[in-house]
């Protein structure tokens, strides 16, 4: 790992500070198995860059600004696997994609940028909870956040922030506390003990992949998955529920990105909890095969929308 990607985090009283997001994650074994197990796959999508190279293919340009991401970002492997090449230059770029991890932001165009380039995540500037919870709504037609003061019952507590992984269940009412959003208790519990997050993935605003995420439901709110696997969206989603999710993409401006949906087990209907236009990926406990399987079905969808089919 190169002296550049480490600049990007700070360790501080046994945690390794993320400089972007100012999250704190702590060094553990735990840890250290998931950094192991990412090298690996980091290593053999090398591969597939290096083969794009020796083709003498690179295309499409993308361009990232304000930020350049880091490998454990799933747009790195993806790029990789598409034969796409990172352009410094906007003004060269076929595509230019906006890549700023924070919750809110400012997307700005450079200026003189081509006009054949696509753009993708500028139109999406606020992933925070009750923004998603507002968009979810609309297109919905039902509720997923609360009034604390007014809701009588379990509910959820989480911070506003991108990928903060902090929620914790409460009793309401109760007075609400600044930073934080709270939503419906979702009953996501599956076999086994377990509860299951459906981690749905967009390429040019569309469902991609899934990847179902199950973990022990005392871990409910943790990123640490005991099963993963991955699937095609319509095996997962109706036509109906389908729709919600596109629509949900296009309300908060999501090109590319991810977006956590649960399936409440006595209603059945799905609750989009959680959407983040930077996505990591594939998740670790992702067996490899799929990992590897998972990044060739999102760089062909990303080359199909994004490719240009006729450059010099």
């Amino acid at each position: 790992m190169s002296k550049f990607w480490l600049s990007d985090f700070e360790f501080q009283d046994g945690t390794f500070l993320v400089k972007k997001t100012g999250h704190h994650v702590p060094l553990n074994v735990g840890l250290v198995t998931d950094v192991l197990v990412w090298i690996s796959f980091f290593t053999l999508t090398q591969g597939w860059r290096f083969w794009h190279m020796a083709r003498g293919h690179r295309k499409p340009r993308i361009a990232f600004l304000p930020d350049t991401p880091r490998p454990w970002y799933f747009i790195w492997p993806v790029l990789h696997a598409a034969g796409a090449i990172i352009e410094k230059d906007p003004s060269r770029a076929d595509v230019i994609f906006h890549f700023d991890d924070t919750t809110h932001c400012e997307a700005k165009l450079p200026e003189n940028i081509p006009s054949h380039a696509k753009l993708i995540n500028f139109g999406c500037r606020d992933v925070s909870k009750t923004h998603v919870a507002e968009a979810f709504e609309r297109v919905a037609g039902y509720s997923l956040a609360v009034d604390p003061r007014a809701f009588d019952g379990p509910m959820v507590e989480k911070s506003e922030i991108n990928a903060a992984h902090d929620g914790r269940i409460i009793e309401g009412p109760m007075d609400p506390i600044d930073g934080k959003t709270y939503q419906r208790l979702i009953d996501n519990r599956v076999s086994g003990g377990l509860v299951e997050d459906l981690r749905t993935t967009f390429v040019a605003g569309e469902p991609t992949i899934v990847f179902r995420k199950r973990r022990p439901q005392s871990r409910r709110f943790a990123n640490e998955n005991c099963d993963v696997s991955h699937m095609l969206p319509h095996t997962c989603f109706s036509s109906d529920e389908m729709a919600i999710i596109r629509n949900f993409a296009k309300e908060i401006g999501l090109d590319w990105g991810g977006v956590d949906v649960l399936r409440d087990a006595t209603s059945k209907k799905i609750f989009i909890v959680d959407a983040n236009k930077t996505d990591m990926g594939p998740p670790v406990a992702l067996p490899l095969g799929q990992k590897l399987r998972s990044t060739r079905l999102m760089a062909r969808a990303f080359s199909a929308a994004y490719a240009p089919k006729v450059r010099g």
